[in-house]
């Protein structure tokens, strides 16, 4: 009997949207698609179409490289190149199609969905923060700082009436000239996805851990130098950092900026108005 070619089922793609971006991420591998789906919840879209799209090539786990190898993003003609231990992928802002080939690991396309986002971003004015931020009472809070800051902490101390948005990476989008925080799928220690709403962005708080709760004044300029630190930007291209760097400073003339110093407890959010 003559072996007969077999076509792998289709698999409808996860459309995962962020701040109002979609992103299509088309795989033939089941078992991916619903870690996609569970990792995503909350940020999974309906069918229609979206123009950005990934096609996303499953290897084998088993010889891929290290993830912690430094990452590489650079613009060759007119598509983006993105590479680490774990995965390479290839974008065209142009035609919004792309792919990866990485292991059926959630951390490899966690980045690169991170990455787009960012080059996206900085042609909007917006940017990638690391940062917690949280709605309360119609507005939205950013809370940024290193690793060990207390993100995390100032996220498990929210009130039942603040909706929390992210402990870790912070999506700030400007429309009509203001900025605005969006709930992302992007987690730290909580380990969980935001909520997928946005508010308009009342104050962003640099934060430091000490003996009691206090709100400080900032410099102009310590607050761009702040902002900076914490953005996330991966591409080594000098005109996309001075759009990043006017960004920065567009935000800091719009939103207030000061220091939060508190002790991990609830009571900081007293003075969080």
């Amino acid at each position: 009997m003559r072996a007969q070619n077999v076509t792998p089922a289709a698999i409808d793609p996860v459309t995962i949207e962020i701040g109002g971006t979609a992103i299509s991420l088309q795989t033939h591998n089941p078992q991916f698609c619903r870690l996609l789906l569970d990792r995503y919840a909350g940020f999974v879209a309906d069918s229609r179409p979206p123009r950005l799209r990934l096609d996303v090539e499953l290897t084998d786990a088993a010889h891929s490289a290290d993830p912690d190898q430094d990452l590489q993003v650079a613009v060759q003609g007119r598509d983006w190149f993105m590479q680490r231990g774990d995965f390479h992928a290839r974008w065209n802002p142009a035609t919004g199609r792309g792919f990866v080939h990485q292991p059926a690991s959630p951390y490899a396309i966690d980045s690169v969905l991170r990455i787009i986002h960012s080059l996206i971003l900085v042609g909007r004015g917006g940017f990638l923060l690391h940062a917690a931020s949280a709605i309360r009472r119609g507005h939205a809070f950013l809370f940024a700082g290193v690793s060990g800051a207390g993100k995390t902490t100032i996220s498990r101390l929210a009130p039942p009436d603040a909706s929390l948005l992210t402990d870790e990476i912070s999506y700030v989008i400007r429309k009509n000239g203001k900025y605005f925080a969006c709930g992302t799928p992007f987690s730290g220690e909580l380990g969980r996805s935001g909520e997928n709403v946005s508010a308009p962005i009342k104050t962003m708080f640099l934060l430091n851990q000490g003996p009691e709760n206090r709100i400080e004044t900032v410099s102009e300029i310590d607050k761009i130098r702040s902002l900076l630190r914490n953005i996330l930007f991966f591409a080594a291209d000098p005109q996309l950092v001075n759009r990043v760097f006017d960004s920065a400073c567009e935000f800091v003339s719009k939103v207030p900026v000061c220091r939060l110093t508190f002790f991990p407890d609830e009571r900081v959010w007293n003075i969080i108005v």
